[in-house]
Formats: C-alpha cells, sequence, structure tokens
C-alpha cells in the first residue's frame, strides 16, 4: 500500500462533498473503482457503494443516501482523459449501463492485465494484491449486507481496501506491461469487455440460454415468446426471472401448451396455478406464438463439424501451448481454447484469434511447423523441450 496514500472513512452521502471530490478526482490521470452491491432479490443488481482511489485520496460514495444527486460520478466515469481502472469488472461495468446508460471510458481490467503477467487465467484479486504488494486483504466483510445502514466502520475499511490496493497495483502493472511490449496484447480482450451490447440482453434471445435437447421447432417458438415475455415482466417488476417462473417451468409450459386456464393446474410448479394472477398473462402470449409463419421458427444451432479432428495432433498442440505459456506467462485463455485448437488442428488457415497478430508470433507460427513437420518435442534433463526439425542431428537419412 502507497505509502502517499491518504485514508479518507467518511462516505459521501451529500451532493456538495460529491462535487467537491468528482472535482478534484477530474485531475486524475486514472481511478481504481470498486462497488458494493446487491442482486438476490431483484433483477437489476442494487448499487449500494461505489468506492474511488487516485492513488492518493480513497473514497466511498453512498448511493443509497437520500437526495444525493449522482450525475457529478457519471460525468467523472465518462471524462475520456481518466483511466478507470476495475478488476475483473464486468458487473460492475453492467450496473453503470443500467444507471448510466452508457459505458465509463476508458476501462482497464487487472484481471486481464494479469493473463499476461504470469498470473493464471482468472487472477483473483487476493493473489493480485499479495503478488504486488505482499498484503494478505481482510476477508471478513466479503458477505456483508451493503444495503442496510449505517455502515459500520469495518464494513467502509474493507470496501475502501480495495480502491486503495487497486490504485497501487496498476502503475505496477503497467509499467510491467509496457517493459515487456505486451500492452497491445490487452486490447481485444479489453474490446469485449468494452462492448456494451454484452451489457444490454434481448429478450427475444434468451430463449437461447435455456437448457434444452433436441426442441422441435414448435416448442421452440412458445419458448421463444415465454422467455421473452418472462425477461420483460422481470424486468418491469425489478424481480430475478427464476423468482417469477423457473426454467423448468417455462420447459413445461412450452411443451404442454396449454390452450385454457384449467390447463395451467397441470403445469408443474406453476405460481397459483390456474388460479393466479400469471395464468391469464401467459395464455395470450401461447396464442400469440401460435400464429407465427412454420418458416420464422427459431430452430437450435447445430455445432458440429464436418470432419473429426485428429486427436493426436490436437493434444500436441495442447503441449505447444502449454509450454508456450508457460515460456512467455501468458494465460492459455489469451491464446485459444478447445475449440480454435480443434479448428487448427483441422486446417492451417483456421479463422482463430490464435493465427493473427502476436498470437501468431508466439504461438501460431510454431503450430503451423509442428503440423508440417518442421517442429519436434525432445526431453532435455527431464524438460521438454521444441527442436528444428531441419538441424542435421535431426535430418532423416
Amino acid at each position: 500500500m502507497s505509502q502517499s496514500q491518504s485514508h479518507i472513512h467518511d462516505v459521501i452521502t451529500d451532493s456538495a462533498s460529491l462535487i467537491a471530490i468528482t472535482d478534484q478526482f477530474s485531475k486524475a490521470d486514472f481511478l481504481a473503482i470498486d462497488t458494493e452491491f446487491m442482486r438476490e432479490s431483484t433483477y437489476y443488481p442494487l448499487l449500494c457503494l461505489v468506492q474511488i482511489s487516485d492513488g492518493n485520496k480513497a473514497v466511498a460514495i453512498d448511493p443509497l443516501a437520500p437526495n444525493l444527486d449522482l450525475e457529478p460520478l457519471w460525468a467523472l466515469l465518462r471524462n475520456e482523459k481518466i483511466t478507470k481502472v476495475f478488476h475483473a469488472g464486468r458487473q460492475d461495468l453492467e450496473i453503470f449501463v443500467y444507471l448510466m446508460g452508457e459505458l465509463p471510458k476508458p476501462v482497464f481490467d487487472t484481471q486481464i492485465g494479469a493473463m499476461v503477467c504470469g498470473l493464471g487465467d482468472q487472477a483473483g484479486y487476493d493473489k493480485l494484491v499479495h503478488h504486488y504488494t505482499s498484503i494478505e486483504i481482510d476477508k471478513s466483510s466479503r458477505f456483508t449486507d451493503w444495503s442496510k445502514r449505517p455502515l459500520s466502520d469495518n464494513q467502509v475499511a474493507y470496501a475502501l481496501a480495495d480502491v486503495i490496493h487497486l490504485a497501487d497495483i496498476y502503475p505496477q502493472m503497467i509499467a510491467e506491461l509496457d517493459g515487456k511490449g505486451r500492452l497491445h496484447w490487452l486490447d481485444e480482450e479489453i474490446a469485449v469487455l468494452c462492448d456494451i451490447n454484452i451489457y444490454k440482453l434481448d429478450p427475444d434471445l434468451v430463449w437461447q440460454k435455456i437448457k434444452i435437447r433436441n426442441g422441435r421447432p414448435a416448442l421452440l417458438n412458445r419458448l421463444k415468446y415465454l422467455a421473452s415475455w418472462r425477461e420483460t415482466e422481470a424486468q418491469k417488476r425489478n424481480l430475478p426471472r427464476n423468482r417469477l417462473i423457473r426454467d423448468e417451468t417455462i420447459l413445461d409450459l412450452a411443451a404442454s401448451n396449454p390452450t385454457t386456464i384449467a390447463a395451467f393446474d397441470k403445469i408443474r410448479n406453476f405460481p397459483g396455478g390456474a388460479n393466479g394472477k400469471l395464468a391469464g398473462q401467459i395464455l395470450p402470449i401461447l396464442e400469440k406464438a401460435a400464429t407465427v409463419d412454420r418458416a420464422d421458427w427459431p430452430k437450435q444451432v447445430q455445432h458440429r463439424r464436418p470432419e473429426k479432428p485428429p486427436q493426436a495432433v490436437i493434444e500436441l498442440l495442447r503441449v505447444l501451448m502449454k509450454d508456450v505459456c508457460e515460456h512467455h506467462k501468458v494465460a492459455p485463455k489469451l491464446l485459444a481454447n478447445s475449440d480454435d485448437l480443434e479448428a487448427l488442428a483441422l486446417s492451417d488457415e483456421a479463422d482463430i484469434k490464435a493465427m493473427k497478430g502476436w498470437r501468431f508470433d508466439i504461438f501460431g507460427s510454431a503450430a503451423l511447423d509442428l503440423k508440417a513437420g518442421k517442429l519436434a518435442f525432445a526431453i532435455d534433463k527431464n524438460k521438454l523441450r521444441l527442436v528444428t526439425l531441419d538441424q542435421p542431428e535431426f535430418q532423416r537419412t
């Protein structure tokens, strides 16, 4: 923890104080940001606290304070001259999209940065803090109820510690990445994180997230309309979708297709049965689904490859990727997934991220050489190493 960081344990609850601190933070090069929220009983997460540090000061802003105008905070997050630093920030960003209608920008995520600093695929925050500061963080308030007021001193101190440490970690990580010439290695992952479309769910596509095996097109059509209705209704009521109606009940409705109110008594776990308020809302949804032309019925996407990838080649590519990742201290998730390796095993021209840019330089090129017989694995003093087969000692006679 930086010795220069002054600990301000006061929580911002009035607009004048918020304006003053956001004005001060507007001069920063970067801001470490974290949130505390609750979403167990709501569709949308309930923002309970926003913690911010510029590396010198750390404050907590209370969104639940009465009459607190958060517009100065939103303006700060929109300020494109300031980098907003998160750790595993997707849920934080989802909250800001819901409340602001847009993403903070620009954004840096230390969990993504950790993937090219040798800290693994999904480095936890405590691991990151210990790596860069040698501090063991206090987890005692992790599962507290952040919506209850007043907040205790321990709660506030715990919440602020996250951004205090994050503000210490960020400059060190940037210096490390810059020194290795790897800052641009993060561009693609950061761009995905900052795609606003991933935070805006289309109700008409929600049915695709419900697990179903070999659904008939007619069933899928009803499922699409039912899932879309449930999503919209859950948003209106601000209730978790499964608290409104569970997935298995939605599937039962799609399969049985009740055509009368009385028939809802036969649907397993249907809230209220035929006497419930939902039956009267859902019946018109099923009637509307029945009017859809067969040509417009949805179909399950079958993810099947026309050709079975050679397993031995896939295994060799996995060994190569593991060796490359260990050598360059890069998380495997950044290079390729299982589908990518299967595609590469089938084709030298596979359209995958491992065949482009810096990934090709450190892995894709070697993968092609391995497939072409120009590279091989050897064991030297119980350690695996790559050798080129055009060396005289490896030339066949």
